[in-house]
């Protein structure tokens, strides 16, 4: 696997995003990589618990939108621009739905999730981070909440159907309207973090806390995960899913995400003109 690093070991799998280069920055085929662990799993009795982390400096950084990813011409449709493949609207879009696959499916497998954290957790990591069970943080761990800022909405692969329910609507908004980064501190103060790691440490803190997971009944602990997601799960994530890609697809096309893009890397604010 390219975009993948597994470790399998006495019950627990440790999947780490590899891409640090880009701070590993999700493309199509780490998502496509990712999926396929994820749908092994719903049928792998052997592992009782998953570990997921990110390799290097950083969790995950979100989409590769310089990159290979879903928004680019080398993503899962193929289209070089010459009229053969998919359409950027049709690649972007089943892009981002393949993103909230990877969330729907985090919650969905039967094995509890950990995420060891550490360094940026932005964009689209910061859905899969959401969307997993336990969260285990160091201090070098910065939640990074954008959309708004570049011309999105903050409805990202689950992030408005998560947010709201670890946090409450209040703050879900005060986050998500505002784009605001907050780091490991704010966010223990939140509710997001079950475990505060020394630096550098997160995923050997992760790792024991699967250990401890371990020692629980198994059946018990995936009929809990199966519990909790039952007794949270209305509306329902999928019918929001299909609501924010339809509208971050939508995003792609306007002048302000290219006024947000350009403003952020200039390190300026950005002049939003509804276009």
């Amino acid at each position: 696997m390219g975009g993948l690093k597994l470790d399998r070991r006495d019950g627990v799998l440790t999947v780490t995003l590899s891409r640090p280069e880009r701070l590993n920055a999700v493309t199509s085929e780490l998502t496509e990589e990712l999926i396929d662990v994820l749908n092994g799993l719903m049928r792998d009795p052997d592992i009782r618990v998953v570990v997921l982390t990110g390799e290097g400096r950083g969790f995950c950084s979100g989409m590769d939108l310089q990159g290979d990813g879903p928004s680019s011409g080398s993503g899962s449709g193929g289209d070089d621009g010459s009229g053969g493949g998919q359409g950027r609207v049709q690649r972007i879009y089943a892009g981002i739905a393949r993103g909230g696959e990877v969330t729907a499916r985090l919650r969905e497998i039967p094995q509890p999730v950990v995420a060891a954290l550490h360094g940026p957790v932005a964009g689209m990591g910061v859905s899969w981070a959401l969307a997993c069970d336990l969260r285990v943080a160091d201090p070098t761990t910065r939640f990074v909440v954008p959309f708004t800022d570049l011309g999105f909405s903050a409805g990202d692969c689950g992030l408005s159907w998560l947010l709201p329910r670890l946090v409450g609507p209040a703050k879900a908004a005060e986050i998500a309207y505002l784009a605001e980064r907050f780091d490991v501190r704010r966010a223990d103060e939140l509710g997001l973090i079950t475990e505060l790691a020394e630096e550098g440490r997160d995923l050997e803190a992760a790792q024991a806390l699967a250990g401890r997971l371990l020692a629980k009944a198994p059946f018990g602990l995936r009929r809990t995960k199966e519990l909790l997601n039952l007794a949270v799960d209305a509306p329902g994530l999928r019918q929001q899913l299909a609501a924010e890609t339809g509208v971050q697809t939508l995003g792609f096309f306007t002048e302000d995400l290219v006024e947000g893009m350009t403003a952020t890397l200039q390190k300026r604010r950005p002049s939003f003109k509804d276009r």
